[in-house]
Order: structure tokens, then sequence, then C-alpha cells
């Protein structure tokens, strides 16, 4: 672990490292995002805002936190920073060819696509690839017959604070067609990491991985030097590393908030798998390992951190156009009557996976962002709240049964290969071209 020194001047060092990208940043700043006050008498408030007092004793993490809000990603940002040179194809296709054949094997590859590719390549001594393995295995059941139910719930509790929506705003999302390419993007990335072997070096997990990096580092490119709605007072920059992580370990958190709060502050041995696989996942996308943390107690600090010190702000011009988008947004492939009858129900039960995951079943407060929730949502989120909890439970017998948990596990590889197809093929490429001016209040509310 980087000591806050280290950790201080690595941020400071963005500058002068990358002065293409960061030279006008002034890293000394503390930005408005970034919420430090004891107590925070007016604006939004959160279910957790009760516990801020103790949150923000622990000082030496709340500087840490401070610091990772202006810590962007210095291998990929690089590598980024070279599409005036080579051009936005020509990025993407040098990256694509290092992770399938080796970067050593691309043609007069740029020192930056090497350091990118041997970061991603230097595994940590923490990680066991058996238990990462075994973690995606025991994901794949919750991928096949969960994720295609909660997929747009999820994306959309990433628009509820201004401050953290306002990349995803500026690449052109508030649309309902770009909003639906969004989240299939996003669902392919985690079906595909729970495939067998597909977080190997030459597996598609991988050069998923290195994709979304590359993604969210062109975001922050182009949001710093194409777009001219991007205060660096207000917003920091654009997806810090502390952005990263709530997405990336949404799964795990929820987990160890609720066994902790039954008074567990261990992981059973399945539980480990999983964890193991979201903090080996997250490595590949670029976090630290201080951003992944190892028990349940720490998990759930850091997030409650992060949640304390993201100042609290709805735009609705930002975030309320991108749930609206969202909402909007149909997500199967063709318009046949099985399909529409699908995206009806799966609307349905998303917004009630919302409600209870991420707005503690406020409905007025989800009603204010654009969630606005009936009694047909309600029944149709029992009625197939019981379906897949069958689904789950035949699996789990079968799991357990001799002979069977090979040809079960199978099965699920082959709906998964499905459901990666009916998405489509992922972009995760983020082009200044498709970029849209975005209104945005610049006062913390």
């Amino acid at each position: 672990m980087l000591t806050i020194e280290q950790l201080r001047a690595k941020v400071a060092l963005q500058r002068e490292n990358l002065p293409a990208l960061y030279g006008d940043v002034d890293f000394s700043i503390l930005p408005e995002r970034f919420a430090d006050e004891p107590v925070i008498e007016t604006g939004p408030k959160s279910r957790n805002d009760h516990l801020r007092p103790q949150i923000m004793a622990n000082t030496a993490l709340v500087e840490r936190m401070r610091a990772y809000t202006m810590l962007g990603d210095t291998v990929a940002d690089a590598y980024a920073g070279l599409m005036p040179k080579y051009g936005f194809r020509k990025i993407v296709g040098m990256l694509t060819e290092a992770c399938e054949r080796g970067v050593e094997n691309v043609a007069d590859a740029p020192p930056e696509l090497v350091a990118f590719i041997r970061a991603m390549e230097a595994t940590p001594d923490w990680v066991d690839m058996k238990l990462v393995e075994e973690g995606a295995r025991q994901s794949r059941e919750d991928a096949a017959n969960y994720s295609p139910f909660v997929m747009r719930g999820a994306f959309i509790a990433t628009f509820m604070n201004k401050y953290s929506a306002l990349p995803m705003a500026l690449t052109g999302t508030l649309s309902s067609e770009t909003a639906s390419r969004r989240v299939k993007d996003t669902a392919s990335f985690f079906i595909t990491s729970v495939l067998p072997g597909a977080l190997e070096r030459h597996g598609p997990g991988f050069r998923a991985a290195a994709m979304v990096r590359l993604m969210h580092s062109m975001v922050r490119f182009n949001a710093l030097k194409r777009s001219n709605m991007w205060d660096v007072k207000t917003f920091g920059i654009p997806i810090p590393q502390v952005d990263q992580m709530p997405a990336g370990l949404i799964g795990t958190f929820l987990l160890a908030f609720k066994i902790t709060g039954k008074g567990r502050f261990e992981y059973t041995a399945a539980e480990r798998a999983r964890v193991e696989l979201a903090r080996y996942r997250c490595f590949l996308l670029g976090l630290p390992e201080e951003l992944l943390p190892d028990t349940p107690k720490e998990m759930v600090d850091v997030m409650l951190m992060y949640d304390q010190t993201l100042r609290k702000g709805f735009d609705d011009a930002t975030c309320g156009e991108l749930v609206r988008a969202t909402l909007a947004a149909y997500m199967p492939a063709d318009e046949k009557l099985g399909s529409r009858i699908f995206d009806r129900i799966e609307r349905s039960f998303s917004k009630i996976f919302f409600l209870l995951s991420f707005m503690a079943g406020d409905r007025k407060k989800a009603q204010e962002m654009g969630v606005k929730i009936g009694i047909r949502d309600w029944a149709v989120f029992v009625a197939c709240s019981l379906f897949i909890g069958v689904r789950k439970g035949l699996y789990a017998l079968a799991c357990r049964t001799p002979g069977l948990r090979g040809p079960a596990d199978r099965m699920l590889v082959r709906k998964l290969e499905q459901m990666l197809k009916s998405y489509g093929h992922a972009e995760f490429t983020s082009d200044a071209a498709t970029y849209r001016p975005v209104r945005v209040q610049q006062a913390a509310e």
C-alpha cells in the first residue's frame, strides 16, 4: 500500500507525466464534488447520513479517498492520449490486436500500449486464479437467470449523482437508443467475465476489461480536451478511480452490508470465491488493491466513505435525462411478441430492484428521479421473483446431484453465450464525435 504522501505524489505527477491530458489541471484543489465537512446541513440526504460523524472520524481514509478522487488510470490515460497522433480507430485496433496476439506481436507498438498491457498482465500475488475461476462458475447462474432482469435497474443507480453521472451524459447517452447500447455493453462485460477461462490472459474477459479501461480513458481525454462542459473545480477529473469502485463491487458491497448487519465478519468459502472474482475483475479494470477491500467490514467502511465524501446532487438535466432515457430504452434484439412481453416484465422488475437495492424503498425519492412505480410493477416483481427463485433452486439441486453439475454448468454457459449474441457486439468505445453539450447546475445542491 502506498503511503498517503506517495499517493498524493502519484496524483500530482499526472500533470507532469501526461501534460497532453492533465497539463491544465490543478491537482492541489479540492473539487466541489468532494464533501469532507463534518456535517452537511443542506442538500439531498442519503440513508447513511446518520453515520457521517463516525465515518468522517476516520481521517486517514478521508484523505486517501480525496486523493483517489483526483486519480485517473495512469497507463490507460497515457495510451488514450495518443488519439491525436494515431486516431480513434487505430488506438482501438492496436489494443485489440495486443490483447488477442500479444503486445510483442503488434507492429510498431507504442511504449504506452506496451505499458498498458504489461500492467494488466502483472497479476497481483493475492490473486488465486483457481478461486477466481470458481467464483465465475458460481456466478454463472445469477448472470444467466437474474442479471437480465436487473441490469437496467443497476445502470440507473449510476445516475443518482450529478457529479459522477456527467461523463455518461457527455458521451451522448441521453437518448434511449444510446442508453440501450451502453446498458448492453455493460451487461456484456460482466457476463463475459464469468465464462470459463474468460479472465485468463488471452480470454475474452481480459480483452473486454482492456477495452473498458480504454473507453474510460477516452472519456477523460474527450471531456477534458474536447468538451466545454467539464469544470475541474466542480467535478474533479472525469471517472476517477473512486467512481469505478461502486460499479465493479456493488454486488460485493451488498453482500458485505448484509452479512455484517447480521454480525458476521467473514465470508464463507463460496462467498470468498465470488468476492475474489470481483476483486480481480476490478484489478483488470485498473483499480488499486486499496480500493478492493478484502474483508466484509473493510468493504462496508470503504463504500460508506465513498457515499459520504461524494457530495449529493441530482440535476434533472443530467441525472433525470439519463434515468428517463434508460427507462425508455428497448433492450431486446427484435420486436417479436415474446421480446416485447419480456421488455415489459424486465422494465417493471428493474424498477423495483432499483427501489429496494438503491433507494431503501423510498418511492417518493425514486419518483422524483423519474422512476415511477405502480401496482402492476409490484405484481410483476413478485411473480418474477418466484419464477427466478424456482430456477435458482433447481440449479442448486443439480449442483448437489452427482452427474448433473457438469451438464447444468454447460447449459448455463450456452445460455450466457446466447445472451451475448443477442446483445450484439460490445463497442466499449467513446468517440468524441458523438458527444453532446449538457446543461449542468454548477453549484452544490
